[in-house]
């Protein structure tokens, strides 16, 4: 495969959005119109997941093509300028793409370590700019979260491992404009390599902030909803731009176009900025039961597009599961490479998008904290599954036919007893396998290089 013929890979990740709040995954309150696009010119995922609830084990995971378990990155990263991340010895899809002549750029949040030896730069990155932490003020790019626990602020925006300063510029409008301005320089450039750029999102994460034009946009829905329309309204304008400069340099027929979120909705108080104490609703995972930090389906299963015009046929809808830590061996094989030469978790799903296939997978599986969930066809089984983070266990064993019902209301553990059974062994072995491998390697490795265990 020559250069010129190899496509160009964008990965856009959002943070917190709900399966629900995408007008083409169903939203009626509010449209995103470039996105939707985007899902016209390609194929639409009813059944993608993320391969955790929360933030910094779904990067993990997107990125490696491995569990987070697997990949080094089983929790919520900290903050703070000392905090560890994804380990160097576990490849990412841009450290392999760059093997295969690819030139790489990252634009976003990180969220997989803040040290120096895990920054994007060496995780295969030629080019970074955005914030290390969980979050930051979208105006000051200040990372607050903790103070009330007496840990300092810290102000957190980056370009190329040098801190920089630009105060008062909307985080989301700051990630659009460098990433058209990377699209004009690749179409400037005497070289032809192909290019990966990676867009993690922060919105629709907390702090809840929006520019007053995109509030405006939305003057009849209640606050929570509002700020939640005018934060993704602001993202989608941002792809819309994107896409525009791809069509403008005649790249777009051969750029594969990727988009998913990277856990559900957050419920956290923290969100509403108003001294609430009660869960926050802004975000919906529409039908699906749970949110962020949750292993039912609304805290896993994303609103996802691919959009490769040169490959993908139009107008798809697919309901086959398939996972975030399948882009690492589906755009390595598209771009020329060889999974085989690394250690995967995750399948090709091009067949499955490009070539009507079936699902590559015969089960997924998930652990959070206490809860373990599999899904092995339309059967998804959780273990001490929790709705609210902290909250004891809303069952121990729960079974759904999620082709019935997807919302997962119904217990069908004592129904079906034997398929109950079966999975919950499959569930229960994965999980003892997992545990062992991180205590052997990942936590020893951590106390050899620090001295302490890894948190």
């Amino acid at each position: 495969m020559s250069t010129s013929d190899r496509p160009n890979f964008i990965v856009i990740l959002t943070d917190d959005q709900g399966y629900g709040d995408l007008s083409c995954m169903g939203a009626t309150d509010f449209e995103t119109l470039h996105l939707d696009a985007v899902a016209a010119s390609g194929a639409r995922f009813t059944s993608w997941y993320s391969n955790s609830p929360v933030c910094s084990p779904s990067r993990g995971s997107l990125l490696t093509g491995r569990y987070p378990g697997h990949a080094g990155v089983r929790a919520i990263l900290a903050g703070h300028r000392q905090s560890s991340g994804l380990p160097q010895e576990t490849p990412t899809i841009a450290k392999a793409l760059k093997q295969e002549g690819y030139r790489t750029a990252m634009f976003g949040k990180w969220h997989l370590g803040v040290a120096e030896e895990c920054r994007p730069h060496h995780h295969g990155f030629d080019e970074w700019f955005g914030f290390l932490a969980g979050c930051i003020d979208y105006y000051s790019h200040i990372f607050y979260w903790g103070m009330a626990g007496g840990i300092n602020p810290v102000h957190d925006l980056w370009e190329n491992g040098e801190e920089i300063w630009d105060n008062g510029r909307y985080f989301t409008e700051m990630i659009a404009e460098r990433a058209v301005d990377y699209i004009d320089r690749v179409a400037a450039s005497s070289d032809d390599s192909p290019f990966f750029m990676y867009l993690p999102y922060n919105a629709p994460h907390y702090p809840m902030h929006a520019p007053q034009k995109y509030l405006e946009r939305f003057p009849d829905l209640s606050w929570d909803r509002q700020i939640m329309a005018a934060m993704l309204g602001a993202m989608d304008d941002s792809v819309g731009e994107i896409v525009a400069a791809l069509e403008r340099h005649g790249m777009r027929k051969n750029t594969c176009v990727f988009f998913m979120s990277d856990n559900g909705p957050s419920r956290e108080v923290r969100n509403w900025l108003d001294g609430r104490e009660d869960s926050y609703y802004g975000g919906t995972a529409g039908k699906l039961k749970g949110h962020k930090f949750s292993l039912y389906e609304g805290g896993i299963r994303m609103p996802a597009l691919m959009s490769w015009p040169a490959r993908i046929p139009a107008g798809q809808v697919l309901d086959d599961p398939a996972a975030a830590m399948d882009i690492f061996p589906t755009f390595l094989r598209a771009a020329g490479g060889d999974p085989a030469r690394y250690d995967l978790d995750g399948r090709d799903v091009l067949p499955m998008v490009a070539d009507g296939a079936g699902s590559p997978h015969q089960e997924i599986f998930w652990e959070m904290a206490n809860q373990t969930a599999v899904r092995r066809g339309k059967w998804k089984l959780v273990l001490n599954g929790q709705l609210i983070e902290g909250a004891p266990p809303e069952d121990d064993v729960h079974l759904a036919d999620l082709e019935a019902d997807v919302g997962e209301r119904n217990n069908l553990k004592d129904e079906h007893r034997d398929i109950a059974a079966e999975l919950k062994a499959a569930a229960e072995t994965w999980r003892a396998d997992l545990d062992e491998l991180w205590r052997d390697k990942w936590e020893r490795a951590a106390k050899r290089h620090t001295g302490h265990p890894l948190k």
